[in-house]
């Protein structure tokens, strides 16, 4: 499938580009390439192939959720560089 230049400066329009001739010729040939290629692929017969989200095999990428104690809050608060009242101190982010 060939694109002609008025396609292709309605393609420019859309995507508010300001191409030059040269801009406009390269563009129509490199896209007409790409939508022929398109061409050729929907050609192949992928019948026999089943659908997939993805070429991996499926794998958990979570760890196990196993319950355990936290951390006490004195030593949440043992590396805050500033605490008061079992609280992190912060600066005030408003006047």
């Amino acid at each position: 499938m060939s694109l002609t230049l008025s396609e292709i400066n309605h393609i420019a329009q859309l995507a508010r580009l300001d191409l030059t001739d040269a801009e406009k010729e390269q563009y129509r040939q490199q896209l007409s390439e790409i939508l022929e290629y398109a061409t050729r692929l929907q050609a192949v017969d992928t019948r026999s192939i089943p659908p997939t989200s993805s070429v991996l095999p499926p794998h958990g990428v979570l760890r196990e959720d196993i319950a355990r104690s936290s951390l006490n809050v004195d030593q949440i608060l043992s590396n805050a560089p500033d605490a008061e009242d079992h609280q992190f101190r912060v600066p005030p982010v408003m006047d």
